[in-house]
Protein backbone atom coordinates (compact mmCIF):
# COMPACT_ATOMS: atom_id res chain seq x y z
CA UNK A 1 0.00 0.00 0.00
CA UNK A 2 2.91 2.49 0.87
CA UNK A 3 4.86 1.52 -2.34
CA UNK A 4 1.56 2.48 -4.21
CA UNK A 5 1.04 6.17 -2.51
CA UNK A 6 4.47 6.65 -3.09
CA UNK A 7 3.42 6.35 -7.13
CA UNK A 8 0.51 7.89 -6.53
CA UNK A 9 2.33 10.62 -5.21
CA UNK A 10 5.41 10.91 -7.58
CA UNK A 11 3.00 10.91 -10.20
CA UNK A 12 1.22 13.88 -9.04
CA UNK A 13 4.61 15.43 -8.83
CA UNK A 14 5.40 15.01 -12.50
CA UNK A 15 2.19 16.38 -13.63
CA UNK A 16 2.96 19.32 -11.57
CA UNK A 17 5.78 19.80 -12.57
CA UNK A 18 5.10 18.97 -16.81
CA UNK A 19 1.82 21.48 -16.37
CA UNK A 20 4.32 24.57 -14.52
CA UNK A 21 7.72 24.10 -16.08
CA UNK A 22 7.37 21.66 -19.13
CA UNK A 23 8.30 24.12 -22.68
CA UNK A 24 5.60 26.09 -24.72
CA UNK A 25 5.74 28.04 -27.92
CA UNK A 26 3.63 30.97 -26.01
CA UNK A 27 4.57 33.03 -24.02
CA UNK A 28 0.89 34.75 -22.72
CA UNK A 29 0.60 38.24 -21.99
CA UNK A 30 -2.57 39.78 -19.81
CA UNK A 31 -4.82 41.84 -21.24
CA UNK A 32 -8.01 43.24 -20.49
CA UNK A 33 -10.93 41.14 -22.45
CA UNK A 34 -14.27 42.74 -22.81
CA UNK A 35 -17.20 41.70 -20.75
CA UNK A 36 -19.26 39.90 -23.41
CA UNK A 37 -23.04 40.60 -23.84
CA UNK A 38 -23.46 37.69 -25.93
CA UNK A 39 -26.39 37.77 -28.63
CA UNK A 40 -28.27 40.62 -27.52
CA UNK A 41 -29.88 43.38 -29.10
CA UNK A 42 -27.86 44.40 -31.98
CA UNK A 43 -27.06 40.66 -32.10
CA UNK A 44 -30.01 39.05 -31.07
CA UNK A 45 -29.84 35.06 -32.39
CA UNK A 46 -32.31 34.15 -35.60
CA UNK A 47 -32.38 31.13 -38.10
CA UNK A 48 -31.54 33.65 -41.40
CA UNK A 49 -29.13 31.16 -42.65
CA UNK A 50 -30.68 28.10 -42.39
CA UNK A 51 -31.79 27.68 -45.34
CA UNK A 52 -29.65 27.68 -48.38
CA UNK A 53 -28.04 25.69 -51.38
CA UNK A 54 -24.60 23.93 -50.69
CA UNK A 55 -22.40 24.48 -53.86
CA UNK A 56 -20.14 21.27 -54.16
CA UNK A 57 -16.52 21.53 -54.27
CA UNK A 58 -15.62 18.61 -56.37
CA UNK A 59 -14.19 16.96 -53.08
CA UNK A 60 -11.99 19.87 -51.41
CA UNK A 61 -13.25 21.97 -48.46
CA UNK A 62 -12.65 25.18 -46.44
CA UNK A 63 -13.85 27.80 -49.11
CA UNK A 64 -12.09 30.80 -46.24
CA UNK A 65 -13.01 33.39 -48.91
CA UNK A 66 -14.67 34.35 -52.24
CA UNK A 67 -14.44 36.75 -54.91
CA UNK A 68 -16.59 37.85 -59.07
CA UNK A 69 -14.65 38.95 -61.90
CA UNK A 70 -15.67 41.22 -64.03
CA UNK A 71 -17.13 38.97 -66.18
CA UNK A 72 -19.21 37.71 -62.74
CA UNK A 73 -17.53 34.41 -62.45
CA UNK A 74 -17.06 33.33 -58.96
CA UNK A 75 -13.79 31.66 -57.30
CA UNK A 76 -12.83 30.44 -54.09
CA UNK A 77 -10.22 29.46 -51.92
CA UNK A 78 -9.78 25.85 -50.66
CA UNK A 79 -8.23 24.29 -47.71
CA UNK A 80 -6.41 21.68 -50.28
CA UNK A 81 -4.49 24.81 -52.02
CA UNK A 82 -6.56 24.97 -55.21
CA UNK A 83 -8.21 28.18 -56.66
CA UNK A 84 -12.24 26.80 -57.76
CA UNK A 85 -14.41 28.62 -60.36
CA UNK A 86 -17.56 28.76 -60.98
CA UNK A 87 -18.95 30.18 -64.33
CA UNK A 88 -22.47 32.16 -64.54
CA UNK A 89 -24.29 28.74 -65.72
CA UNK A 90 -22.24 25.82 -64.35
CA UNK A 91 -23.69 24.57 -60.92
CA UNK A 92 -20.05 22.33 -60.49
CA UNK A 93 -16.85 24.12 -60.17
CA UNK A 94 -13.82 23.98 -62.37
CA UNK A 95 -10.17 23.66 -60.51
CA UNK A 96 -8.87 26.51 -61.80
CA UNK A 97 -5.41 26.81 -60.44
CA UNK A 98 -3.68 24.86 -57.59
CA UNK A 99 -1.57 27.34 -55.43
CA UNK A 100 -0.60 24.62 -53.60
CA UNK A 101 0.38 26.40 -49.66
CA UNK A 102 -3.20 27.55 -47.73
CA UNK A 103 -4.41 30.66 -50.03
CA UNK A 104 -7.14 32.67 -48.29
CA UNK A 105 -8.73 35.62 -48.88
CA UNK A 106 -8.09 36.87 -52.55
CA UNK A 107 -9.29 40.06 -54.63
CA UNK A 108 -9.44 40.92 -58.07
CA UNK A 109 -7.69 44.26 -59.56
CA UNK A 110 -8.59 46.26 -62.50
CA UNK A 111 -6.65 43.88 -65.26
CA UNK A 112 -8.41 40.85 -64.20
CA UNK A 113 -5.26 39.83 -61.77
CA UNK A 114 -6.43 37.20 -58.90
CA UNK A 115 -4.04 38.41 -55.59
CA UNK A 116 -4.26 36.19 -53.16
CA UNK A 117 -3.03 35.84 -49.70
CA UNK A 118 -1.52 32.39 -48.96
CA UNK A 119 -1.22 31.90 -45.35
CA UNK A 120 1.94 29.16 -46.11
CA UNK A 121 3.54 31.29 -49.36
CA UNK A 122 2.61 34.93 -49.04
CA UNK A 123 1.44 36.87 -51.29
CA UNK A 124 0.76 35.88 -54.76
CA UNK A 125 -0.97 37.84 -58.09
CA UNK A 126 -2.74 34.96 -60.65
CA UNK A 127 -2.94 35.99 -64.21
CA UNK A 128 -6.18 36.02 -65.88
CA UNK A 129 -4.45 33.27 -67.94
CA UNK A 130 -3.37 31.17 -64.78
CA UNK A 131 0.15 32.09 -64.41
CA UNK A 132 0.99 32.21 -61.08
CA UNK A 133 3.59 35.03 -58.93
CA UNK A 134 4.55 35.01 -55.56
CA UNK A 135 5.41 38.72 -55.11
CA UNK A 136 5.69 39.14 -50.63
CA UNK A 137 6.98 37.00 -48.50
CA UNK A 138 8.72 39.36 -46.26
CA UNK A 139 8.56 42.92 -45.24
CA UNK A 140 10.77 45.15 -43.49
CA UNK A 141 13.09 42.32 -42.62
CA UNK A 142 10.61 40.35 -40.88
CA UNK A 143 9.22 37.50 -43.00
CA UNK A 144 5.44 37.45 -43.77
CA UNK A 145 4.32 34.03 -42.16
CA UNK A 146 0.49 33.53 -42.24
CA UNK A 147 -1.19 36.11 -45.15
CA UNK A 148 -4.30 35.80 -44.23
CA UNK A 149 -6.66 38.38 -45.88
CA UNK A 150 -6.13 41.01 -49.48
CA UNK A 151 -7.96 43.65 -51.09
CA UNK A 152 -6.82 45.83 -54.16
CA UNK A 153 -6.86 49.65 -53.53
CA UNK A 154 -8.44 52.14 -56.53
CA UNK A 155 -4.58 53.08 -57.34
CA UNK A 156 -3.79 49.31 -57.48
CA UNK A 157 -2.00 49.72 -54.36
CA UNK A 158 -2.65 45.86 -52.56
CA UNK A 159 -3.09 45.82 -48.73
CA UNK A 160 -2.78 42.49 -47.18
CA UNK A 161 -2.68 41.23 -43.05
CA UNK A 162 0.17 39.34 -41.55
CA UNK A 163 -2.02 37.36 -39.04
CA UNK A 164 1.08 36.48 -36.91
CA UNK A 165 4.49 37.16 -37.36
CA UNK A 166 5.29 34.77 -34.35
CA UNK A 167 3.09 32.00 -35.33
CA UNK A 168 3.40 30.76 -39.07
CA UNK A 169 0.65 29.13 -40.53
CA UNK A 170 3.05 26.42 -41.97
CA UNK A 171 5.54 26.27 -39.36
CA UNK A 172 2.59 25.61 -37.04
CA UNK A 173 1.15 23.21 -39.24
CA UNK A 174 -2.25 24.62 -39.91
CA UNK A 175 -3.91 28.09 -40.18
CA UNK A 176 -6.23 27.13 -37.15
CA UNK A 177 -3.25 26.26 -34.86
CA UNK A 178 -1.56 29.04 -35.69
CA UNK A 179 -4.55 31.50 -34.82
CA UNK A 180 -5.12 29.54 -31.79
CA UNK A 181 -1.16 29.85 -30.56
CA UNK A 182 -1.49 33.66 -31.22
CA UNK A 183 -4.32 34.60 -29.47
CA UNK A 184 -3.39 32.80 -26.61
CA UNK A 185 -0.65 34.16 -26.74
CA UNK A 186 -2.04 37.88 -27.37
CA UNK A 187 1.15 39.35 -27.50
CA UNK A 188 -0.16 42.08 -30.35
CA UNK A 189 2.37 41.05 -33.20
CA UNK A 190 0.33 40.82 -36.25
CA UNK A 191 0.53 43.69 -39.10
CA UNK A 192 -1.16 45.20 -42.54
CA UNK A 193 1.20 45.33 -45.45
CA UNK A 194 1.04 47.30 -48.53
CA UNK A 195 2.54 46.12 -51.61
CA UNK A 196 3.39 48.50 -54.30
CA UNK A 197 3.33 46.69 -57.43
CA UNK A 198 4.53 49.23 -59.87
CA UNK A 199 7.44 49.73 -57.27
CA UNK A 200 7.77 46.18 -55.92
CA UNK A 201 8.36 47.50 -52.78
CA UNK A 202 6.48 46.38 -49.43
CA UNK A 203 5.61 48.29 -46.37
CA UNK A 204 3.81 47.85 -42.85
CA UNK A 205 0.90 50.56 -42.61
CA UNK A 206 -0.57 49.12 -39.68
CA UNK A 207 0.87 46.67 -36.35
CA UNK A 208 0.34 45.81 -33.16
CA UNK A 209 -2.87 43.68 -33.35
CA UNK A 210 -3.73 40.47 -32.14
CA UNK A 211 -3.89 37.80 -34.89
CA UNK A 212 -4.86 40.67 -37.92
CA UNK A 213 -7.48 39.46 -39.87
CA UNK A 214 -9.87 40.59 -43.06
CA UNK A 215 -9.30 43.58 -44.84
CA UNK A 216 -11.64 45.50 -47.00
CA UNK A 217 -11.38 49.38 -48.82
CA UNK A 218 -14.30 51.34 -49.63
CA UNK A 219 -14.88 52.24 -53.30
CA UNK A 220 -12.67 55.42 -53.49
CA UNK A 221 -9.70 54.21 -51.38
CA UNK A 222 -9.90 56.48 -49.00
CA UNK A 223 -10.09 54.06 -45.95
CA UNK A 224 -9.16 50.25 -45.30
CA UNK A 225 -11.45 48.57 -42.44
CA UNK A 226 -9.11 45.80 -40.46
CA UNK A 227 -10.47 42.73 -38.53
CA UNK A 228 -8.64 42.28 -35.27
CA UNK A 229 -10.03 38.68 -34.13
CA UNK A 230 -7.53 38.42 -30.93
CA UNK A 231 -9.71 41.81 -29.58
CA UNK A 232 -13.21 41.24 -31.19
CA UNK A 233 -13.09 44.38 -33.12
CA UNK A 234 -12.46 46.35 -36.83
CA UNK A 235 -10.25 49.30 -36.69
CA UNK A 236 -11.07 51.86 -39.56
CA UNK A 237 -7.48 53.02 -41.12
CA UNK A 238 -7.33 56.39 -43.06
CA UNK A 239 -5.59 56.55 -46.53
CA UNK A 240 -6.02 59.95 -47.65
CA UNK A 241 -7.28 62.80 -47.05
CA UNK A 242 -6.83 65.16 -43.15
CA UNK A 243 -7.11 61.98 -41.25
CA UNK A 244 -4.51 59.60 -43.37
CA UNK A 245 -2.00 57.39 -41.10
CA UNK A 246 -4.49 57.43 -38.09
CA UNK A 247 -6.72 54.89 -37.29
CA UNK A 248 -9.55 54.42 -34.71
CA UNK A 249 -11.85 51.27 -33.50
CA UNK A 250 -15.25 51.72 -35.12
CA UNK A 251 -17.26 48.20 -33.55
CA UNK A 252 -15.75 46.29 -30.69
CA UNK A 253 -17.03 43.64 -28.44
CA UNK A 254 -18.39 41.24 -31.04
CA UNK A 255 -19.99 38.39 -29.76
CA UNK A 256 -17.92 36.18 -31.45
CA UNK A 257 -14.32 35.60 -33.51
CA UNK A 258 -14.04 38.26 -36.16
CA UNK A 259 -12.61 36.55 -39.53
CA UNK A 260 -12.65 38.05 -42.92
CA UNK A 261 -14.60 41.11 -43.96
CA UNK A 262 -15.66 42.20 -47.63
CA UNK A 263 -17.38 45.15 -49.28
CA UNK A 264 -20.78 44.01 -50.44
CA UNK A 265 -23.35 46.39 -51.53
CA UNK A 266 -25.68 49.49 -50.18
CA UNK A 267 -22.88 50.10 -47.52
CA UNK A 268 -22.81 46.70 -46.38
CA UNK A 269 -19.06 45.30 -45.00
CA UNK A 270 -19.75 41.51 -44.41
CA UNK A 271 -18.08 40.13 -41.33
CA UNK A 272 -18.28 36.55 -40.39
CA UNK A 273 -17.93 35.13 -37.09
CA UNK A 274 -16.16 31.75 -37.29
CA UNK A 275 -17.19 31.00 -33.45
CA UNK A 276 -18.76 32.31 -30.38
CA UNK A 277 -16.46 33.64 -27.58
CA UNK A 278 -15.08 31.55 -25.27
CA UNK A 279 -15.99 33.03 -21.42
CA UNK A 280 -12.87 30.75 -20.16
CA UNK A 281 -10.73 32.23 -22.68
CA UNK A 282 -11.63 35.74 -21.40
CA UNK A 283 -11.42 35.00 -17.94
CA UNK A 284 -7.95 34.02 -17.99
CA UNK A 285 -7.22 37.36 -19.94
CA UNK A 286 -5.55 38.72 -16.97
CA UNK A 287 -3.92 35.55 -15.92
CA UNK A 288 -1.22 35.07 -18.47
CA UNK A 289 0.95 31.96 -15.93
CA UNK A 290 -2.85 30.05 -16.11
CA UNK A 291 -2.83 30.26 -20.21
CA UNK A 292 0.71 28.78 -20.21
CA UNK A 293 -0.90 26.03 -17.78
CA UNK A 294 -4.11 25.62 -20.51
CA UNK A 295 -1.42 25.13 -23.45
CA UNK A 296 0.52 22.54 -21.97
CA UNK A 297 -3.09 20.80 -21.73
CA UNK A 298 -3.66 17.84 -24.33
CA UNK A 299 -5.92 19.91 -27.13
CA UNK A 300 -8.85 18.33 -26.24
CA UNK A 301 -9.14 19.49 -22.91
CA UNK A 302 -7.94 23.45 -23.61
CA UNK A 303 -11.06 25.65 -24.11
CA UNK A 304 -13.64 24.57 -26.89
CA UNK A 305 -15.70 26.95 -29.19
CA UNK A 306 -18.98 25.60 -30.06
CA UNK A 307 -20.30 24.95 -33.89
CA UNK A 308 -22.19 28.25 -34.68
CA UNK A 309 -22.74 29.93 -38.30
CA UNK A 310 -23.12 33.87 -37.57
CA UNK A 311 -22.43 36.51 -40.21
CA UNK A 312 -22.63 40.71 -40.27
CA UNK A 313 -23.06 43.63 -41.91
CA UNK A 314 -21.36 46.89 -40.43
CA UNK A 315 -21.61 50.22 -42.52
CA UNK A 316 -18.38 52.61 -42.61
CA UNK A 317 -18.89 53.86 -39.33
CA UNK A 318 -19.23 50.37 -37.82
CA UNK A 319 -22.88 50.42 -37.22
CA UNK A 320 -24.84 47.08 -37.24
CA UNK A 321 -26.92 46.66 -40.41
CA UNK A 322 -27.41 42.86 -40.61
CA UNK A 323 -27.18 40.20 -38.25
CA UNK A 324 -27.75 36.68 -39.76
CA UNK A 325 -27.67 33.48 -37.46
CA UNK A 326 -27.21 29.30 -38.02
CA UNK A 327 -27.38 28.38 -34.30
CA UNK A 328 -27.99 25.04 -35.11
CA UNK A 329 -24.69 24.78 -36.77
CA UNK A 330 -26.44 24.45 -40.58
CA UNK A 331 -22.91 26.15 -41.75
CA UNK A 332 -20.27 26.56 -39.44
CA UNK A 333 -16.80 28.18 -39.38
CA UNK A 334 -18.05 31.16 -40.93
CA UNK A 335 -16.11 33.40 -42.17
CA UNK A 336 -17.62 36.09 -44.99
CA UNK A 337 -19.74 36.96 -47.38
CA UNK A 338 -19.50 37.25 -51.49
CA UNK A 339 -22.37 39.22 -52.64
CA UNK A 340 -23.81 39.99 -55.69
CA UNK A 341 -27.35 41.62 -56.74
CA UNK A 342 -28.63 38.47 -56.21
CA UNK A 343 -27.15 36.02 -54.16
CA UNK A 344 -25.23 35.77 -50.75
CA UNK A 345 -22.52 33.04 -50.90
CA UNK A 346 -21.34 32.24 -47.44
CA UNK A 347 -17.54 31.23 -46.91
CA UNK A 348 -16.03 29.08 -43.94
CA UNK A 349 -12.90 27.79 -42.89
CA UNK A 350 -14.25 24.23 -42.73
CA UNK A 351 -16.90 23.47 -44.60
CA UNK A 352 -17.24 20.73 -47.39
CA UNK A 353 -19.45 23.19 -49.57
CA UNK A 354 -19.88 27.28 -50.30
CA UNK A 355 -23.49 28.26 -49.17
CA UNK A 356 -25.40 29.98 -51.57
CA UNK A 357 -28.35 32.23 -50.01
CA UNK A 358 -30.99 33.76 -52.75
CA UNK A 359 -31.45 37.28 -51.24
CA UNK A 360 -35.05 37.72 -52.27
CA UNK A 361 -35.63 35.06 -49.24
CA UNK A 362 -33.53 36.62 -46.66
CA UNK A 363 -35.11 39.75 -44.72
CA UNK A 364 -31.84 42.06 -45.97
CA UNK A 365 -32.04 45.88 -46.05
Amino acid sequence: MKLMFKFLALILVLGALYLTLWPTPVEPQAWDAPSSLGYVGKFEPNQKLRDFTALPLTGLHGPEAAAFDAMGRLYATTHEGWILRWSAAASEPERWVDLGGRPLGVDFDADGNLWVANAYLGLQKISPQGQVATLVTETNGVPVRYADDVVVAPDGKVYFSDASTRFGAKASLGTLEASLLDIMEHSDNGRIIMYDPKSGVSSVVLDGLTFANGVAMDATGEFLLVVETGEYRVHKLWLNGAKAGQSEVIIDNIPGFPDNIHRGLNGRYWIGLTAPRSAILDDLSQKPFVRKIVQRLPASMRPQVGAYGMVIAIDADGQVMENLHAPDGEVFTTTGVAESDDFLFVTSLTAPFLARYAKKDLPIN
